[in-house]
């Protein structure tokens, strides 16, 4: 689920603003990383421990010669430069994806201008123009995302929703069992059907038949589009690179990182610290950045980064029953004539609000 935070963090300034949106943990990195860290520091101790108690002191130099070895050669691994263009890559697949969910809400704004009235007929389109886009939708996201597929079963699931009627369901049954490709146009096409239908009985124009015509096949390369984000991933090896670098570091700083003995003399390590500081820092954000681009890679699932297709499914259901029934049978009425005459005034906003949420000295806008 996507966790929302910039409306109460975007309008706050000054020193230590974003200090409580540093300790959230709902979608948190220390939410996704805490367990590699942990795992970290007791792979590190349970090392130090040893290199400190159990080695005789000949193992012991021979340790420290290879904790410095590694510690030489460990930072030659191009992490940041991998890293950073996985992380790119990934947070533009992710906003593609973004980009390619359907909305109808312009579908249902376009219908409902071409197709006004409220008499049975004309409702009667309009609604099942609308309910095919929904069906063309919820059907799409059924297929990329597994928490719709889990609510939307089957085809009875669709019909109990008011997405489907019992003979669409039939219709879509009988196609199945002939072509076994995903059935997701075929309400597109039924919506575009109904458009003509309703041209050619003289309650549909042809600039509103076309214009509605264009808008369901948009809807339809969106839907295209997200179901294309949703088969074809970053490649494979790309990711496995990635992983395997950052992982390879996590391994070779359990080493490397090793404060050694400072009566031995070595350079850059006359210090000895009982916990690896600057070290954990570094992991710690190498792994974030790498969890970060899991967290995005698939955003169909139900994590806390994922977007959230049910909700969406009901408010677009919701939001086209707004626009073509509810809105068109509450317009306003036309202005009065002297309304013309009047010029706009500057508008006076309320700057104070009491404790209760009620507007202090409210002053009426001007017309």
């Amino acid at each position: 689920m996507t966790v929302k935070y910039t409306d109460k963090f975007a309008s706050r300034g000054g020193f230590g603003s974003f200090w409580k949106l540093l300790l959230r943990w709902r979608g948190s990195v220390y939410k996704m990383v805490w367990q590699d860290m942990l795992a970290y520091l007791l792979l590190y101790y349970f090392i130090n421990l040893i290199y400190r108690f159990a080695l005789p002191e000949s193992d012991q130099r021979t340790f420290e010669r290879l904790v410095m070895h590694i510690a030489r050669f460990r930072t030659f691994i191009p992490l940041s430069l991998v890293l950073g263009f996985y992380v790119s890559l990934v947070v533009s697949r992710w906003w593609g994806v973004y980009n390619s969910i359907p909305w109808p809400d312009k579908a249902a704004i376009i219908v409902a201008t071409h197709l006004p009235g409220q008499s049975p007929e004309v409702r009667q389109v309009r609604r099942d123009i609308l309910r095919y886009i929904n069906l063309t939708i919820a059907l799409t996201f059924r297929m990329v995302s597994p928490v719709v597929a889990r609510k939307l079963s089957s085809l009875h699931h669709f019909v109990s929703s008011g997405y489907l009627t019992e003979e669409e369901k039939a219709i879509l049954d009988t196609l199945d069992g002939e072509c076994k490709l995903h059935k997701t146009w075929v309400p597109v096409l039924w919506a575009c059907e109904r458009a003509e239908q309703a041209r050619k009985d003289g309650v549909l124009s042809d600039f509103g038949q076309r214009a509605i015509m264009a808008e369901v096949l948009a809807l339809r390369g969106s839907c295209g589009s997200l179901m294309g984000w949703n088969d074809y991933n970053v490649p494979l090896v790309y990711t496995q690179v990635v992983t395997l670098a950052v992982y390879f570091f996590f391994f070779f700083s359990l080493i490397g990182e090793q404060f050694l003995d400072p009566e031995q003399g070595y350079e850059d390590h006359k210090v000895d610290l009982y916990f690896p500081f600057f070290a954990f820092l570094q992991l710690f954000f190498y792994v974030s950045w790498l969890k970060v681009a899991e967290a995005l890679l698939n955003p169909f699932g139900s994590d806390d980064h994922d977007f959230e297709f049910v909700p969406m499914l009901t408010r677009h259901m919701e939001m086209t029953n707004l626009l073509s029934e509810q809105a068109l049978s509450h317009n306003p009425k036309k202005a009065p004539m002297a309304y013309l005459d009047i010029e706009p005034a500057k508008m006076n906003f309320v700057d104070d609000v009491s404790s209760t949420g009620e507007p202090e000295d409210q002053i009426p806008l001007a017309i």
